[in-house]
């Protein structure tokens, strides 16, 4: 896709985006990973407290239109920076968990208006580690997903057979979806580990410590390879912090938008 502003308004009209918004003050994009917007909306509630929050459900989960163009992760960042232009945001904080981080991270790199002043990246994928691979989360049954996704696999694991058929089939779609934007290479761009040093805005990454689908090890790795990259690892969590550990996650997400950024702007 273009990364002309005229060019890209008229290129992503065929990309209505399905958004949730809250709150007032500094604009903070909140990006899910596979499972869905479900998994960072009590995130989002908590930040709706002090800043404005955008949530967007990614083209083609839950539902909603994925045009043919948007293949990659690389298309999702640009189209999630031509909304940042579009509604004349500056001073974001771009936070995303799993595959959202990745669309962070690829949105820092393409931001050549400096719109984005922060980072979190929450146990996100995107990237090559040669001793750390990342898990082949298809390959895995749903009890394979709760062992290597939660500190407390027994708490959260379904069994396949207790899940609606609607619901069974969303969720499969979604993995449909997901296997298209980032299924070859699996999870990550063979590069993006060379470019993060472009990126010189501050980036918080958080990282369950019992996260097996990549590991506090590969979340080190990502951390050391940004300009101005902090690791923090939150004790009791997996993949999704966010959700098994939520106050100790907001806390430090809170902690680094008072040291990111402008002022608090009310758009």
């Amino acid at each position: 896709m273009s990364t002309d502003p005229a060019a890209a308004s008229a290129a992503y009209a065929d990309l209505p985006l399905t958004l949730s918004e809250a709150g007032t003050g500094r604009p903070v994009l909140v990006l899910h990973g596979g499972g869905g917007p479900a998994t960072v909306a009590g995130l989002a509630d908590h930040l709706a407290g002090t800043v404005h929050t955008i949530t967007p459900v990614h083209p083609g989960w839950e539902g909603t239109h994925r045009p043919a163009w948007l293949t990659g992760i690389d298309d999702l960042a640009l189209a999630y920076l031509n909304l940042l232009r579009e509604r004349h945001l500056s001073d974001v904080l771009v936070v995303g968990s799993s595959l959202g981080g990745w669309t962070a991270a690829e949105m820092a790199l393409r931001d050549t208006e400096g719109l984005i002043t922060g980072l979190v990246l929450i146990d996100a994928v995107g990237v090559h580690v040669e001793t750390e691979p990342i898990t082949d989360f298809f390959a895995l049954d749903a009890r394979g997903v709760a062992e290597h996704s939660w500190h407390d696999p027994d708490r959260f694991y379904l069994d396949p057979a207790d899940i609606p058929a609607d619901e069974l089939a969303r969720r499969q779609a979604n993995m449909a979806t997901m296997r298209i934007l980032a299924g070859e290479p699996y999870m990550h761009s063979p590069t993006l580990l060379s470019r993060l040093g472009q990126i010189r805005v501050p980036a918080l990454l958080l990282w369950g410590e019992s996260d097996r689908v990549v590991t506090p090890a590969y979340g080190a790795a990502y951390a050391e390879a940004f300009g101005d990259g902090r690791l923090e690892v939150i004790r009791g969590a997996g993949h999704l912090p966010q959700i098994e550990q939520p106050e100790a996650t907001f806390a430090l997400i809170d902690e680094h938008l008072r040291r990111t950024g402008g002022p608090l702007r009310q758009r």
